[in-house]
């Protein structure tokens, strides 16, 4: 299952092995077919490990078909919504396969979402069961009168304190008399479940913006297992070990598709994690960037064992090298990462298991390419130059929900995938940052995410992040946020006094410049407990530049307001069509305005009450600099579209009274 080797870069692009390679895995064209075939084929071998016991292929799917049947009484026929929280628990595999093959639609909800986050992905699915762990029933229930499409909601399993009225999937299946066997029909002839028909709803992260709807094809995820399998050598011998904060559906696929066994672990402690692994006989350890650069420094890594380990997998964000080669020292395999995206089914890439190189996130998979483009003018981009990753293949998404693929895609079939990166001669991947995180600076194109690789080298910085701070004659500047190491031979004692810690910073921006060009200079560093993240370690940059603004605003030097001119804009929208597709266009147009001259800030606001109801602010530097933004065609272009979406009552306005608190004054 090795596949050939991609190409080299042909016309800028990098072009994945055939999809032929793949023949022996595409034989379904229906996932659940996946599970149909593992079944038939190993019917006694382990498909799922987890705590409470083993659970045998023949076991799912007699469950899978159990709740199928359930569901489809529940529901009164196919073709429905189902949401299903993606918990690390032995519920999912079961459920998942279930509700593809009673026709329904599964739509993956992250089960650590909050109440609004939680009734938002809800709504735009427009679910009309949800199937949850206990845990999230308080947290549902809450949000439900905003859900008027949710007719159902179902429990995966029974808890001491659920609600006696609210069914599990085993009641359900129970009241049916159904019983564990092998599927009885054939999933081809239920409706809904067409190769090209939608096979199930994932939503994209929200880390730049609220989350879409990802619709994702039989054929999408099952051509997206094939590739993957292939690529991580994932076989019917392999234990795949899952080491995530939450169930990530692609580890389910490539397991089934070769009837692999998968174990499921929520241990909190890394090295406990691979203890585990080790007493599984794991071959393949899955987890994210955060938790494999703990397991990289853990006291007990001299410790541990990997005997049956082929490789360590990293996904969510970039592992730190360093972390990728202490483990890989010590457990003598590769430990790599690969690319994607939720609309790319994920994988589009993986780096090489017999030579991976260091940072980068491989070769296409089989039947993708890859290019990178010039962000404004789209041309691409020669070898080694960074630009915005573009991809095509057949795991591309069927469109975002309300959308069809091809407005997301050029001519060609290009989706732009919204992150910066670069190519080598031999078509491996590098990815820079998201585009919506690097910034300019003399007409540079500056990356956060490089600066923070130089800092973290540092001894005295423990965990970082940077972003974009305003600046007048540059455009934007480097702003570091460092949480101290202590334990640096750096930091001495005296130098934790309050007075000290500038000069601690400034010797630490210092000796980081030095390794830098100007351009990536950091110009302030600001000390901090902890850097936000999500789930899956990635920085919350959101939440870092509202705290950079609310400081600047704070910090803003007393002075006669006619010293400071400033242009006051505000807006207030009622939106009558899609609130995905308006937020959407308004971000297009806050990107190119905040690339103008003159620009200084910009907020929106949502109103809880009535979420059609939005406003938004700007500050410019004068009506002259706001003027010349307007008349450009990226905001032109995008407002046309607006207003078929949504009424606007623009205007701008004068300050009229300023009041701060003492402290800020």
């Amino acid at each position: 299952m090795t596949p050939s080797p991609s190409d080299s870069v042909s016309d800028g692009i990098a072009t994945g092995a055939s999809l032929d390679t793949l023949a022996e895995l595409l034989g379904p064209v229906q996932v659940g077919d996946l599970l149909r075939r593992a079944a038939r084929s190993a019917p006694d071998r382990t498909a799922v490990r987890v705590p409470e016991g083993d659970i045998s292929y023949a076991e799912l799917a007699g469950l899978a078909v159990s709740y199928a049947a359930a569901l489809r009484v529940l529901l009164d026929g196919p073709g429905a919504v189902v949401a299903l929280t993606t918990a690390l628990d032995r519920h999912f595999p079961p459920v998942f396969f279930g509700i593809s093959l009673s026709g329904n639609t599964p739509a993956l909800v992250n089960p650590l979402l909050k109440q609004d986050g939680l009734a938002h992905v809800l709504r735009i699915s427009g679910a009309k069961c949800a199937v949850i762990p206990p845990a999230l029933y308080e947290r549902l229930s809450a949000v439900r009168d905003q859900l008027p499409a949710l007719e159902h909601i179902v429990l995966t399993h029974r808890a001491p304190d659920s609600p006696a009225d609210v069914p599990t999937l085993d009641d359900l299946a129970e009241r049916l008399g159904t019983r564990p066997g092998l599927p009885e029909w054939d999933a081809t002839s239920q409706p809904g479940t067409g190769p090209e028909e939608v096979a199930c709803i994932q939503f994209t992260s929200g880390t730049t913006g609220a989350p879409k709807a990802v619709l994702l094809s039989h054929r999408n995820l099952v051509v997206n297992a094939a590739q993957s399998a292939q690529v991580h050598r994932v076989s019917e011998s392999s234990v795949v070990f899952d080491y995530l904060p939450t169930f990530h559906l692609m580890h389910l696929t490539i397991t089934v598709v070769v009837a692999g066994t998968l174990v499921l672990c929520e241990e909190p402690d890394p090295a406990e994690a691979m203890d585990l692994a080790e007493r599984y006989r794991a071959t393949h350890f899955y987890s994210l960037p955060v938790r494999l650069a703990r397991l990289a420094v853990h006291p007990r890594l001299k410790e541990l064992k990997g005997s049956a380990l082929r490789a360590v997998l990293s996904g969510g964000s970039t592992l730190p090298p360093a972390a990728a080669a202490a483990l890989s020292a010590h457990f003598g395999v590769p430990v790599v990462q690969g690319y994607g995206l939720q609309e790319t089914s994920p994988s589009t890439h993986f780096n090489s298991l017999d030579a991976p190189r260091p940072r980068s996130s491989g070769q296409p998979v089989a039947g993708t390419q890859c290019r990178i483009v010039e962000v404004g003018s789209r041309t691409v981009c020669p070898v080694g130059e960074k630009g915005e990753i573009q991809v095509r293949g057949p795991q591309l998404m069927m469109g975002y929900l309300g959308r069809s693929l091809s407005e997301d895609t050029d001519a060609e079939g290009w989706f732009s995938t919204g992150d910066i990166g670069l190519m080598d001669n031999d078509g491996y991947l590098y990815v820079v940052d998201r585009i919506k995180d690097v910034f300019k600076r003399d007409n540079w194109l500056v990356s956060p995410t490089e600066i923070e690789r130089v800092l973290l080298r540092h001894p005295a910085v423990a965990d970082c992040a940077v972003v974009d701070r305003p600046h007048e004659f540059s455009g934007a500047v480097a702003y570091g946020f460092v949480v101290r190491d202590f334990g640096a031979a750096l930091v001495d004692a005296a130098d934790v006094a309050a007075d000290m810690a500038a000069d601690v910073a400034a010797d630490v921006a210092a000796e980081v410049n030095a390794q830098l060009p100007y351009y990536e200079h950091v110009e302030h560093i600001e000390f901090v407990d902890r850097i936000p993240r999500s789930p899956t370690g990635k920085v919350l940059r959101q939440e870092l530049r509202a705290r950079l603004s609310g400081a600047s605003a704070a910090q803003e030097p007393s002075q006669p307001k006619e010293q400071v001119p400033m242009h006051h804009f505000v807006n207030r929208f009622t939106v009558t069509g899609d609130t995905e597709e308006f937020e959407r266009l308004l971000d297009k147009i806050t990107d190119y305005m905040a690339e103008q001259p003159g620009f200084r800030s910009y907020r929106l606001y949502r109103s809880v009450g009535a979420p059609n109801i939005y406003v938004e602010t700007a500050e410019w530097a004068d009506a002259a600099a706001h003027r010349a933004a307007v008349g450009g065609e990226g905001f032109r272009g995008p407002v046309a579209e607006i207003k078929k979406l949504a009424q606007a009552e623009p205007g701008p306005y004068a300050l009229v009274t300023e009041r701060k608190t003492d402290a800020a004054a």
